[in-house]
């Protein structure tokens, strides 16, 4: 009897197809363990290639949580009643028509604060003292620290002078100023001494410029240290090197220098405007409730505005303020980021 033409591809096929029937199966435990391991081996790989360390997040107990809580806990406390519960009162307040009424205005005491006349009189001045001050204060506090970089006659005695505001009360400053600065002060009596004639300061057109050198007098020295801070931050070496390429001191400070020290610019900057707003109490304490019109800042309106129990206008005028404070210092931040990605570029 014969085979068939295809018996032995059939016989073939069969024998492999029960092989590998018969062939075992991985056990499931080993197969585990190798795919683990080849998990480690790649998280390996990639922690080596981009150079990461990686922490395991350790769990707390609930007693490490029950402290943590008790620390935070009063300082949370303190925010909250102090800080976050004033200001929805003050918003609940620049809504309505008055505290007995408790009507709903919406944005009626935003726009009668805005074409108030002593508000508009103001928002100017603080805004004229404002870019004239801060300015001023950044550019002086950065050229005294650069000159007490170098070894210069009475370094001290030109520190301490500038440095002694700020262990002076702010009371003790004001009466300075009005020793130097009153009708028959110090300033009067040398003028008058040259055959001039008395200047009543604060209630002439140099009122704003005699508050800007208070002013000034009061932050250089802080604004200085900061800023011989982050000169002094500046790595040797790259100075050196500029210097043995022949830089020019104004290049060396344009190129290096002033590229190192933006963000202390910067928090310099946002500091002395946060302080230039804050120089209603050395005003208050020279001239009173209703000083001189170039001396009238916004804080006089909100302390006048106060004393009458106009709560909404008192409100919404301090909205206003803080609207702008956050729009420049967010201007300001963009500003440096740009420059950081500059100067890391």
């Amino acid at each position: 009897m014969s085979k068939p033409e295809n018996y032995e591809a059939e016989a073939e096929t069969t024998v492999l197809t029960e092989a590998a029937v018969e062939e075992p199966k991985a056990p499931k435990k080993e197969k585990k363990e190798k795919k683990n391991k080849d998990k480690k081996s790649k998280d390996k790989k990639s922690k080596e290639n981009d150079g990461e360390i990686r922490y395991h997040k350790k769990k707390r107990t609930w007693k490490e949580r029950l402290s943590a809580n008790l620390f935070v806990g009063p300082s949370f406390i303190g925010v909250m009643i102090f800080f976050i519960v004033p200001s929805f009162v003050v918003l609940y307040y620049a809504n309505i028509d008055s505290i007995i009424g408790k009507n709903f205005v919406g944005f009626k005491n935003f726009s009668s604060v805005l074409s108030n006349s002593s508000f508009q009189t103001a928002a100017k001045n603080t805004a004229l003292f404002s870019l004239l001050a801060v300015p001023l204060a950044i550019i002086l506090s950065l050229l005294m620290a650069l000159l007490l970089e170098h070894n210069i006659p009475l370094k001290s005695t030109f520190r301490t002078f500038f440095l002694s505001p700020l262990m002076v009360p702010v009371a003790s400053v004001v009466l300075i100023w009005r020793v130097l600065f009153e009708n028959h002060g110090a300033i009067n009596d040398a003028i008058m001494l040259f055959g001039g004639n008395p200047i009543d300061w604060f209630k002439s057109d140099y009122s704003q410029l005699v508050i800007v050198i208070l002013f000034l007098w009061k932050n250089l020295g802080y604004n200085m240290i900061l800023f011989m801070a982050a000169l002094s931050a500046i790595p040797k070496d790259v100075l050196e090197v500029s210097v043995l390429d022949g830089a020019s001191a104004w290049k060396q400070f344009w190129k290096i220098k002033f590229r190192y020290i933006t963000p202390t610019i910067f928090f310099v900057g946002i500091m002395s405007l946060i302080n230039s707003f804050k120089v209603f109490r050395e005003v208050y304490l020279l001239t009173g409730d209703y000083p001189f019109k170039s001396l009238y800042m916004l804080q006089h309106f909100m302390n006048n505005t106060f004393k009458s129990l106009d709560y909404q206008k008192l409100s919404a005028a301090a909205i206003i303020m803080c609207a702008v404070m956050i729009v420049i210092i967010g201007i300001l931040f963009i500003v440096e980021n740009k420059m950081d990605e500059d100067v890391e570029g």
